[in-house]
């Protein structure tokens, strides 16, 4: 059947359109996304702003258009981060329903970090062992572990990069603020820590997310044009000779970098302050990049329904 994904994140709008079907890999038919960058719509009282709720509900109808345009059969529609944590959220969903007949969901965050496991796991198989995996939204910081398809351990912490750069990068930060945040989003890593390392050895560990993608980018992996199935990874110590570089860029500077758009160049530092306290906190060498994460796990978790529909 072709599904149409619509996800709602802290930085971006984007409609998946997927051939899928039981036992087969979610095949890509098309892709629609616009910046909405809803994290960066907050007011001072923590509610989306109406010129974000128009943008939201403008995308949305331009999706419901596409989607019917493309045949999806179905339309999953649900928001992370950003709407999740508005002040105004339940207003927010009720206007854009209002104005586009789309309900979208929200996704409570654990689910988001399960979710997304459940994609990286199908993407790796079983041989991946005990699995750990980070997902660094706009919004939010997702962290997963486990051996089977559901992990043992799914935390959501407000450590999303658009927040982030919000809150502490709307202006150049020096040496000793720098330190200050750095703190600050190691303990908060650390504060659960324990309930993913009391698990055991993680046999292999993966991110997701374009800001994974970009650090791993700027620290030389491949492109994004030589295709999905290129081995990416983002290593500790390239990454840690690389913050202070960062940190001493423009904004046009890190938006001329491989791999980084003008749109989210701002969440660059931050989200190198957090990747760079997973792998410590986690002791990790390094963290592979799989290309598939959250939608591909909302996606495979429909298929798996259907199936069993199918079956009884």
């Amino acid at each position: 059947m072709r599904l149409g994904v619509l996800d709602i994140g802290s930085n971006t709008g984007h409609l998946l359109v997927v051939d899928a079907h039981d036992g087969a890999a979610p095949l890509p038919a098309f892709s629609y996304k616009q910046p909405l960058r809803l994290a960066e719509h907050l007011d001072d009282d923590g509610k989306v702003s109406n010129s974000g709720i128009d943008a939201l509900a403008e995308f949305t109808a331009e999706a419901v258009v596409i989607a019917e345009e493309k045949g999806c059969e179905e339309m999953l529609s649900f928001a992370t981060s950003a709407v999740r944590d508005a002040k105004n959220s339940e207003d927010v969903l009720a206007r854009v329903k209002e104005q586009t007949g789309v309900a979208i969901e929200v996704m409570p965050g654990e689910d988001e970090a399960r979710l997304t496991f459940l994609a990286v796991r199908r993407w790796f198989g079983w041989s991946a062992g005990r699995l750990t995996v980070f997902d660094i939204g706009g919004g939010s910081l997702e962290i997963a572990a486990g051996s089977d398809e559901r992990p043992d351990v799914a935390q959501s912490l407000p450590l999303g990069a658009a927040r982030l750069a919000r809150t502490h990068f709307a202006e150049k930060v020096d040496e000793d603020r720098l330190r200050k945040i750095r703190k600050k989003i190691r303990a908060q890593i650390a504060r659960d820590a324990g309930q993913v390392l009391r698990g055991g050895k993680t046999h292999r560990a993966a991110a997701t997310s374009k800001t994974f993608r970009s650090l791993a980018r700027i620290c030389g992996a491949a492109p994004s044009d030589e295709g999905p199935l290129v081995a990416r990874c983002l290593p500790l110590d390239e990454l840690r000779e690389w913050i202070p570089k960062l940190v001493a860029m423009s904004q046009e500077e890190l938006a001329e970098l491989p791999g980084v758009s003008e749109s989210r160049a701002h969440q660059i530092v931050p989200g190198a302050l957090v990747a760079e306290a997973c792998m410590d906190i986690f002791d990790l060498t390094e963290l592979e990049i799989c290309p598939w994460a959250l939608r591909e796990g909302v996606i495979l978790e429909r298929i798996d329904k259907l199936g069993v529909a199918d079956d009884s």
